[in-house]
């Protein structure tokens, strides 16, 4: 699935690897397309081009294993790419966002967030790291965490940060 030719210079391929994706949610390939486009947009403007995979935890581990040494699945991997920016008017080609649908559940019902939210979410963290964003240091971490917000609120998704936050209160007594 592509975003809509015309509409603008976005380009946004959703790659599903695991069919089980659609089964435990009908639109994830919208809800993942809109979450891409909304953070293209909000940083890049119409010129950009991206690929959201759809995969499963064995493939996301594979990848995790071979790119970072962690022989382990996680919720979400970027690929950025790492070519010469384009000539003036070319498009922006941004790399790969790459996500893991068990994860993915186990976390958003741990969380108890909606798996639409949580996907979006991700997919939003995924670009986000496309664009050079990073969560290493503390002030890093609430930039992009800032920006994060403010995409999901554009979307109408609530804060994912908000109930970790609340947590972490009520256990200093804040």
């Amino acid at each position: 699935m592509s975003d809509e030719p015309g509409s603008s210079s976005i380009d946004i391929e959703i790659v599903t690897l695991d069919q089980q994706w659609s089964g435990s949610l009908a639109g994830c390939a919208d809800v993942a397309l809109r979450a891409a486009r909304a953070a293209i947009v909000d940083l890049v403007g119409d010129n950009g081009e991206i690929s959201v995979v759809l995969a499963d935890n064995g493939k996301v581990q594979a990848l995790n294993r071979e790119y970072r040494g962690q022989d382990k699945p996680t919720n979400v991997l970027s690929f950025p790419n790492m070519e010469t920016p384009p000539a003036a008017g070319g498009r922006r080609l941004l790399g790969d966002v790459v996500l893991a649908r068990e994860t993915l559940q186990r976390e958003a019902r741990e969380q108890h967030k909606r798996l639409e939210d949580h996907l979006a979410h991700l997919v939003v963290h995924g670009v986000l790291h496309l664009l050079g964003y990073d969560h290493e240091e503390a002030a890093e971490a609430t930039e992009m965490e800032a920006r994060e917000r403010r995409i999901l609120a554009g979307l109408g998704i609530a804060g994912p940060y908000e109930e970790a936050e609340a947590q972490i209160r009520a256990v200093k007594g804040r």
